[in-house]
């Protein structure tokens, strides 16, 4: 942004006289130039947002009034300070907290541009023409604003008091007030925070118990009364039928007495 409003003041000096004129351009025209800064002014902008997604070299952030800004072709130099850290595009993450610092600084500044020629009187066209002779014996052409009026050994005359021969010195001053801005941006960031600690509640373990062993069974009793399942019933019967002979005896030897 820039500003130019252009002051002109001339002067020209011919034996003793004083006159303002518009300069043209000559190589015989010598010019000087300066500054002068007025006092700068001191813009600043912060803009916060959070990375939703780096795709390449295209960056996406959720700005804090919710908006989705698309930042394409990051270059590979960009860098983002993060707690200390020069990190490039590639190690930014979803999460990361970025703020962007915009600073414009607006200075006033006046240019001031000195020209100035000397030479002598070679030809008048009143009221608004005068052409000098230059040092290296060529002729430049001036223009004379209007109703400008000459100081001549204290007399006014306007450009009819110009004659052939008269020494002039002509300077042209012009004074350009202008606005210089410049801005300066500095990118910082943050990591995300670390998720929330789980909430202190109790904890159920679920253990794997291994099957229990299978019972060793007791052999099963044998009955006092009974005989092993490997004993034979011969010896009963034999028993029996003795007892049986036994008794018909005993009976015989009662009926004989």
């Amino acid at each position: 942004m820039r500003r130019n409003t252009t002051a002109i003041v001339y002067r020209l000096l011919a034996a003793g006289a004083c006159l303002v004129l518009t300069v043209s351009m000559s190589a015989q025209v010598q010019t000087t130039t300066s500054e002068t800064s007025g006092h700068a002014t001191h813009q600043v902008k912060v803009e916060r947002g959070t990375v939703i997604l780096v795709d390449g070299n295209d960056l996406f952030v959720r700005m804090e009034d919710g908006s989705i800004r698309h930042i394409p072709n990051v270059p590979e130099s960009a860098r983002v300070d993060v707690d200390g850290k020069e990190l490039g595009i590639h190690d930014l993450k979803p999460g990361m907290k970025l703020q962007r610092t915009i600073t414009t600084t607006t200075t006033p500044k006046t240019v001031t541009t000195v020209q100035t020629v000397t030479g002598k009187v070679f030809y008048v066209q009143p009221p608004s023409r005068v052409i000098l002779s230059l040092a290296d014996g060529s002729h430049q052409a001036f223009n004379i604003p209007k109703e400008q009026k000459f100081n001549i050994d204290g007399n006014m005359v306007d450009a009819w008091g110009l004659k052939k021969g008269m020494t002039v010195n002509a300077t042209k001053v012009v004074e350009s007030p202008e606005t210089v801005v410049t801005q300066r941006t500095s990118l910082t960031g943050s990591m995300p925070p670390p998720p929330d600690p789980p909430a202190n509640v109790p904890i159920l373990l679920v253990v794997a118990l291994p099957p229990p062993a299978p019972a060793a069974q007791a052999p099963p009793e044998t009955a006092a009364n009974e005989l092993p399942h490997t004993g034979s019933p011969l010896p009963l019967i034999g028993l029996l039928g003795l007892l049986c002979i036994g008794l018909s005896l005993g009976i015989r030897k009662l009926k004989l007495s």
